[in-house]
């Protein structure tokens, strides 16, 4: 059966025997369909999360994110035994939504004009629900003025709450650059956010 017939079948067997992230991975390498299910089950939801966060596009990140774990099913066999699940799954979904980032670079780049074309002529509303639309909105458009790495990061410790040994395992990069992409990514959120609230905001 292929990974999308086995993320789509009805989940009939999560019990505490599939808690153990070591045995889910061991049953796995093993070709265990039912153990590769629960991963998908277990993960899915925060890898479209940070998929997401990078793409711009749920739909999108829906669509990569089963592009994720087919890769993490064809390669399970090659995750070591000292490495985490959680992390190897992220680093599959980094390597995947930079892939797809690089080729709709284009379309992206049009997609977020319009966007902020859109926004810009638009009064903003007392209405709290149209406030907290727009409040995205602007969020959305300071986090794709980061480069790469500092989105990256970003994400990774603010909306994942990975550690900083996670994050540098998933992206390679040193404890020092992470730390400094994540300053600076808080601070040039922080001033754009500035010129939409009137205030500094904390993140």
């Amino acid at each position: 059966m292929g990974v999308m017939g086995l993320v789509g079948k009805a989940s009939t067997f999560a019990g505490a025997s599939m808690n153990c992230s070591e045995e889910l991975i061991e049953r796995a390498r093993r070709g265990d369909e039912e153990a590769f299910r629960a991963i998908f089950e277990r993960y899915t939801r925060p890898v479209i999360s940070f998929i997401f966060y990078m793409v711009n596009r749920r739909e999108l990140a829906e669509e990569l994110a089963q592009e994720t774990f087919v890769r993490a099913y064809r390669s399970i066999g090659t995750l070591r035994d000292e490495a985490k699940l959680a992390t190897w799954l992220f680093g599959i979904a980094r390597n995947v939504a930079r892939e797809s980032v690089r080729s709709r670079r284009h379309e992206a780049l049009n997609v977020d004009c319009s966007q902020a074309l859109e926004v810009s002529d638009r009064q903003f509303s007392p209405d709290k629900i149209l406030l907290d639309k727009e409040l995205r909105s602007v969020m959305r458009r300071a986090l794709d003025a980061l480069d790469e790495d500092k989105r990256l990061v970003f994400t990774l410790k603010v909306y994942q709450q990975h550690s900083y040994e996670d994050i540098s395992e998933i992206t390679g990069f040193s404890l020092p650059k992470i730390r400094n992409d994540l300053y600076r990514a808080r601070a040039e959120l922080r001033r754009r956010l500035s010129l939409y609230l009137g205030a500094e905001n904390d993140l």
